[in-house]
């Protein structure tokens, strides 16, 4: 059996699949991984923190001695693995780009470019730089990294983790950068984990404002050729600061259908195998399959600018028509949770602080659903790279159908879609979101979904309540009560009906009996390091 490591927040995770050995995500690398100590969330932290040495070698275990591995992924890329889309998560699955922190197994900020880090005062904090190399073979430098985070900042779609915060970088000297932000940040080192602020070398940032990672990040694997939508060839980079990955490369496969992805596991064709459907989890081989409590909630969001769900009382309609708790065992085969809210059990301390909802708009009968909706017909859209998603399409179209709706589904691959989202062209979308992707804090989240300027609004909100219970979370700096705000804020976007949570997903991932080292990350930030390997 395949030995797998997991980077976790709960204490759950650890138990996530009884028939495997865990080990820490953080532990396992060429150079130590667990952090000496952890970065609270205080608005006048202090301390720094390093790890105890710069870097392994391929005597611990016969590193970088491996063959390749071939991985199929389930979203092919939107912007040609731009760090400023959602391909970012993809540089991190991979182990291709790194930022200045990572997040440990605790959801705690760790080193990664910067080897240590101190707050000078609210809003400015310097970063001390490791001795790093880009693939492209130019040296790590502050400079590098501030041109790395202004382009970020400067970006035509600025990447999600910035949207609620105004970002300064400066050298110091090469190797001291000074971040400086426009009001406080308690969570900078966190929100510096996002993979979309992965540092690139300069020659990756190209005038006209794309960016590719092809060949240009710190990693200790590097793009070498990425083929369309369709494959992407990484080989070991062997001046990682880490020391030699023990995998000589990655083969990726993107393949969109989870059935397709399901079958190419058990044929052989590839060694790991992410987003398992539910449906085809239990025809895998139990030791090939590993469930993951997941950070993820599927949702139906509904648009509150424009169409049938301008109206607050037909979205309160819509949320009592639906009943997310069929779903679970129907269309998730049990690999799932009934939603209490926007966050699930990965997140536990949400369940001791949910708040109430109150203040929610009187339910249309089904008699006024009928009229309101006279000649108009409910577009609801999903996609078609997580496959259970149709399926649950299906279930509350029944549900809604029955509320007095008329409902037409538009089911396609995400990436054709996005834009239309975006635009408000669908009046409901049936939604799987990751809630601590960027930060592993969940305030970027609230902010980018759901307030009036959020960068990923697909609702369309705009509510003076939510906006003002956002930022008030984003101010705090204590973690308690940070958490207890957080949770006031889910109380007022829930208000809005703009969202009706459906369930808490558990992923599975499927992985090879010959492979050892894969990532089961709750947060799908993770999935192949220096460490993972064939037997």
């Amino acid at each position: 059996m395949s030995t797998t490591r997991t980077s976790s927040a709960t204490s759950a995770t650890a138990a996530a699949s009884p028939d495997r050995t865990a080990r820490s995500s953080r532990t396992a690398r060429p150079t130590p991984r667990r952090l000496l100590a952890a970065l609270a969330l205080t608005p006048l932290l202090t301390a720094c923190f390093a790890p105890s040495s710069e870097g392994g070698s391929d005597a611990e275990g016969g590193a970088g001695s491996g063959g390749r591995l071939r991985v199929a992924l389930a979203v092919p890329p939107v912007q040609a693995l731009s760090p400023y889309s959602n391909d970012a998560t993809v540089l991190s699955k991979l182990s291709v780009a790194e930022g200045l922190t990572a997040l440990d197994e605790d959801g705690v900020a760790a080193p990664a470019l910067a080897k240590s880090w101190a707050q000078k005062n609210a809003t400015t904090w310097t970063f001390e730089l490791r001795k790093a190399t880009f693939q492209d073979g130019t040296d790590v430098t502050a400079e590098s990294v501030v041109n790395a985070l202004d382009k970020a900042g400067a970006a035509e779609t600025k990447p999600r983790v910035l949207s609620d915060v105004t970002l300064t970088a400066k050298a110091d000297d090469a190797d001291t950068v000074t971040l400086t932000t426009k009001t406080a940040d308690p969570v900078l080192p966190l929100r510096l984990a996002s993979p979309a602020l992965g540092i690139l070398s300069p020659k990756a940032y190209a005038k006209d404002g794309t960016v590719s990672p092809v060949g240009t990040g710190t990693g200790p694997f590097e793009i070498r050729k990425l083929t369309g939508k369709s494959k992407a060839t990484l080989d070991r980079f062997d001046g990682y600061w880490g020391g030699k990955a023990k995998a000589s490369g990655i083969d990726v496969t993107w393949i969109a259908d989870g059935t397709a992805r399901a079958n190419a596991l058990r044929g052989g064709d590839v060694d790991i195998a992410e987003w398992i459907p539910t449906a085809q989890a239990e025809l895998l081989d139990q030791d090939t399959r590993r469930e993951v409590p997941s950070v993820r909630t599927d949702s139906l969001v509904l648009n509150t600018r424009s169409g049938i769900f301008a109206d607050a009382s037909l979205r309160s309609a819509a949320r009592e028509a639906v009943d997310g708790s069929a779903l679970v065992d129907s269309v998730f085969g049990g690999y799932a949770d009934p939603a209490e809210g926007l966050f699930g059990p990965a997140v536990p301390w949400a369940a001791d602080s949910r708040v109430q909802v109150s203040g929610r708009a009187s339910a249309a009968a089904t008699a006024d659903v009928k009229a309101k909706t006279k000649g108009k017909t409910l577009r609801l859209a999903t996609y078609t790279n997580r496959a259970e998603l149709p399926e649950a399409a299906t279930v509350l179209q029944q549900q809604l159908e029955k509320a007095g709706f008329t409902v037409k589904q538009d089911v396609r691959e995400y990436t054709q879609m996005e834009a239309d989202l975006l635009a408000g062209k669908y009046d409901a979308l049936v939604f799987s979101r990751v809630t601590l992707l960027d930060t592993g804090d969940a305030v970027a989240y609230l902010a980018s979904d759901y307030m009036s300027d959020g960068v990923y609004n697909i609702a369309g909100l705009k509510d003076s309540a939510v906006d003002k219970a956002v930022e008030a979370a984003g101010e705090e700096g204590d973690t308690e009560q940070r958490r207890t705000k957080i949770m006031r804020a889910e109380a007022e976007i829930l208000r809005t009906d703009a969202v009706v949570p459906l369930v808490h997903e558990k992923v599975v991932q499927g992985i090879g009996t010959d492979v050892e080292g894969v990532l089961l990350d709750p947060r799908e930030r993770s999935l192949v390091d220096a460490d993972t390997h064939l037997k």
